[in-house]
């Protein structure tokens, strides 16, 4: 892409707050300095410095959807407020083409004492409507927010989910060409949600979008581009999938303490750009997929990506067809068996073994563990044994594309246990044609007809 492309440019940004240990402490920083330059003195400092962001760079391409993950005070909210102009950086620059919209903090643009009509009036002139284009719209803001008559009540009475709503629904209709996101989805029923995805799968066929979110399968899902904050600093920068991986392999080290050894990334451009490849057997071409066929399943254990504690190994992972036909080819609604193979290296009380299937944009499709299933009899596994989790199920159609199995072992119960081995992509789904019409996934339907019903 060409540099016209770019739309935000963000270079060397930085924020710094002074922290103040007691109130009188701003007092004296306001006047003493002044003083102590009278008098020739070397001026005091009664602060501290934190810095929110350091030295942050990137850019943004229009028509990329970029995500935003780290922990919480990691500068992510900071750094959108300072590409929104409603907060100015402490060093660095920030470009912004077009008009940006943007849905911040729970309740920001919005004055509690103003109704919701008043507020809908005042925020969206802030984003540089006019007042004949907010009459025009109005009804239809209205009708996107769904809180009755509510909008003409004081915004101070509503709950956080019509907070989201109404302040949603005024961006959705101000013709923003860059759209910030910061976890409005995370407030809200089921419902709305859906609502706005819809709202921003269309946005995205002409907007460019920067999106926040602690939901890593939204962010795999909406976002090409991702960027991993860590104490204001940028740690990584690159596809989407790769960074959200980095990102799980990281907060579940913080979770589980110093002995989770996180694994390296394989060197290749495929494993750096988080895209596992089928590495073709020596002398042989690879094998074509029966014509009526759907899927194709290979182990990709040994390429696979995760983190360990070393107290417990995944060895194995398989998908076998219980159903008479080619072995390693999958159509969809034949009885399969998922097999996750793992040995003990040190004793383990409760061991869970589980795996989940997920599409190329994260998204979380089936799955199942053996906690359920061994709660009530626990099985105890000594150190230094094998032992296998067996699932047995009736495969779903899968629409065309890659998908990953992903795998893990762990010891403990559902409220309290350790992750001792996972591995992101086990095992790769290949899906060459589909029967698929509708849906993430799809089932074998036995009976589709239609009649008509006298009944008179």
């Amino acid at each position: 892409m060409s540099s016209e492309d770019i739309v935000v440019k963000v270079s060397n940004l930085s924020k710094c707050y002074q922290i103040y240990d007691k109130p009188n402490d701003r007092l004296k920083a306001s006047i003493y300095p002044r003083l102590q330059k009278l008098i020739r003195r070397q001026p005091g400092q009664y602060f501290r410095e934190f810095w929110a962001l350091r030295d942050v760079s990137f850019e943004v391409h229009k028509g990329e959807t970029l995500g935003i993950v780290g922990n919480n005070g990691s500068g992510k909210s900071t750094l959108l407020q300072i590409i929104c102009g409603t907060l100015n950086p402490t060093d660095g620059n920030i470009e912004a083409k077009g008009r940006v919209a943007a849905l911040l903090e729970l309740g920001s643009g919005f004055n509690p004492e103003f109704t919701g009509r008043e507020n809908v009036y005042m925020n969206a002139a802030l984003w540089g409507l006019s007042k004949s284009e907010i009459d025009d719209r109005f009804d239809d803001i209205v009708s996107f927010a769904d809180i009755g008559s509510f909008i003409e009540q004081p915004v101070k009475t509503y709950s956080s989910g019509m907070f989201v709503r109404l302040a949603f629904a005024v961006i959705a209709h101000v013709d923003a060409d860059i759209l910030v996101i910061d976890e409005a989805l995370a407030v809200g029923d089921a419902v709305f949600t859906q609502k706005c995805m819809r709202f921003i799968r269309g946005f995205q066929q002409q907007g460019t979008l920067l999106f926040v979110s602690h939901d890593i399968s939204a962010v795999q899902n909406l976002c090409k581009s991702g960027i991993w904050l860590k104490d204001g600093r940028i740690e990584k920068y690159g596809n989407a999938k790769s960074i959200c991986e980095a990102y799980i392999q990281y907060t579940n080290q913080q979770i589980y303490g110093d002995e989770v050894q996180l694994t390296a990334l394989t060197s290749g451009s495929a494993k750096e750009e988080g895209r596992p490849q089928e590495a073709p057997v020596d002398g042989e071409e690879p094998q074509a997929i029966n014509y009526g066929a759907v899927a194709s399943v290979y182990n990709n254990i040994q390429l696979s990506n995760g983190w360990k504690t070393g107290r417990a190994d995944l060895l194995n992972v398989s998908l076998s067809s219980l159903t008479p036909g080619p072995e390693g080819v999958f159509e969809g609604g034949e009885r399969v068996r998922m097999t996750v193979r793992a040995r003990a290296n040190v004793a383990l009380k409760n061991p869970i073994l589980g795996f989940l299937v997920r599409d190329r944009l994260g998204q979380d499709l089936f799955g199942e563990n053996t906690l359920s299933f061994t709660k009530q009899v626990p099985i105890s596994i000594e150190s230094g044994r094998m032992f296998e989790g067996i699932f047995e199920f009736r495969l779903p159609m899968l629409p065309n594309g890659q998908y990953v199995a992903m795998a893990s072992v762990a010891d403990g119960d559902l409220y309290n246990n350790i992750q001792h081995h996972w591995l992101h992509d086990a095992l790769i789904i290949n899906v060459s044609s589909s029967k698929v019409r509708f849906g993430l996934m799809g089932i074998p339907f036995e009976r589709i007809e239609m009649g008509v019903i006298d009944d008179r």
